[in-house]
């Protein structure tokens, strides 16, 4: 059976290509969770200073959890970085038969926090929105803030001990509780990594914090939140 070949006229119209490739490329964005536009990593994250001062925004963030769940900005920063590098979008890497068959990821981790599915969906229930998402700084800060308090809840560890909240955060307080870390050592060194670095986080943070408190056009000194 033969169409009028006038049926096909405006598929085969420039505008209605140009549409077509638009809408495409919407879509990939899209999917992509909007990577393209994902502030870059901080180029000096050794110096939590340095990381706000690129993104001011952060600290905001941060300090919002802070406040709402107790954990401390440096100890947060501190758990991003060792997870994601502060890289929105990031994923464990894929497993490759022959070299080339690309096989599933080792888990459903994703975004800044590195959450697994299972763990955000709690969150998102219990404390977050259906709208949250792992690739944003502000959604990544408050499911830390959540996850530490939940470990301190449940398994008693102080929201001033980084080191054992990332144990905790990493094997879950049920692991956390079985001593599950204490046979890896890589999460051991993790742990580590993650204290030496959220106790200079904070010693830097010290001594610039000001600077991020008062820089809104409506946060006057000395009124500023401190």
């Amino acid at each position: 059976m033969h169409l009028p070949v006038d049926s096909f006229t405006a598929d085969s119209s420039p505008a209605f290509t140009t549409l077509r490739v638009w809408l495409a490329l919407g879509l990939v964005l899209l999917l992509s969770g909007c990577a393209t536009f994902a502030p870059n990593p901080p180029q000096d994250q050794s110096n939590i200073c340095e990381i706000f001062r690129e993104q001011p925004s952060w600290y905001d963030y941060a300090r919002e959890s802070q406040e709402k769940w107790g954990t401390p900005i440096a100890t947060q920063m501190s758990f991003i970085q060792q997870e994601s590098s502060f890289r929105s979008h990031i994923r464990p890497d894929r497993k490759y038969y022959l070299g080339f068959i690309p096989g599933p990821r080792p888990s459903s981790a994703k975004g800044y926090a590195q959450a697994q599915d299972p763990v955000w969906g709690e969150y998102q229930d219990q404390a977050g929105s259906l709208f949250a998402r792992r690739t944003h700084m502000k959604h990544a800060t408050d499911f830390i803030g959540w996850y530490n308090r939940r470990s301190q809840q449940q398994a008693g560890i102080s929201l001033s001990n980084p080191e054992h909240l990332y144990y905790a955060y990493h094997e879950g307080a049920g692991g956390y509780q079985r001593g599950s870390y204490r046979g890896k050592p890589h999460v051991l060194n993790a742990g580590s990594q993650v204290a030496a670095r959220a106790n200079r986080y904070q010693a830097q943070l010290n001594a610039c914090e000001a600077e991020f408190q008062c820089r809104k056009f409506y946060q006057v000194w000395p009124f500023c939140r401190s």
